[in-house]
């Protein structure tokens, strides 16, 4: 089943984020754009070069107005203990979600019953608190923070200008399609 246009659920889980650890609820999230980034643990070998290459995006994703919102199993005190200790996962700026209950995982349908860990999924979420575009992966396949970022402009160009659809490897400023009834026939 699709998760597209899915509201994600109320929540409220502890997180880390610069330095100190603090409530992140559902109402944070609204009024802004979204990437919730699943990965399924701290200190593991994958993990932190996604971690870092979505850190090294992140003032991109800003100026976009959208809020990062990493989540693993983990609690916020490993990840500050990760954070205390590598320099990779040191170069974060954005929020570390912990997840040890497994609340968002499910909510977010990433959740491995049998290993209690999530699955790499990337989750576009908008303002309304809706996924409006997501991606699940393999464990051991690791994720683009450029692509990731491209989806992003997608589908906030397609929010602001709902004529209009986004062909494959549509940058902002390239050209977009309008859906019409004399294309139907040629599909």
């Amino acid at each position: 089943m699709s998760m597209i246009n899915k509201e994600i659920s109320d929540f409220s889980v502890m997180a880390f984020h610069k330095g100190e650890c603090r409530t992140v609820t559902k109402k944070d999230v609204l009024g802004k754009w979204s990437v919730f980034f699943f990965y399924p643990a701290d200190f593991t070998f994958v993990c932190p070069t996604e971690l870092e290459d979505l850190a090294d995006k992140y003032a991109d994703f800003q100026g976009a107005g959208c809020e990062i919102y990493s989540v693993s199993t983990d609690t916020h005190f490993v990840h500050k203990a990760w954070y205390d200790v590598s320099e990779r996962i040191k170069k974060i700026n954005y929020v570390m979600l912990a997840d040890p209950t497994h609340a968002l995982s499910r909510d977010f349908e990433v959740y491995i019953e049998s290993d209690g860990l999530a699955e790499r999924g990337s989750f576009i979420v908008n303002p309304e608190g809706k996924i409006v575009a997501y991606e699940v992966s393999s464990g051991s396949v690791g994720r683009n923070a450029d692509e990731l970022f491209r989806k992003l402009q997608a589908c906030q160009f397609v929010a602001a200008h709902g004529d209009q659809v986004c062909p494959a490897k549509w940058q902002p400023g390239a050209e977009t399609l309008k859906p019409s009834l004399d294309l139907v026939g040629q599909l």
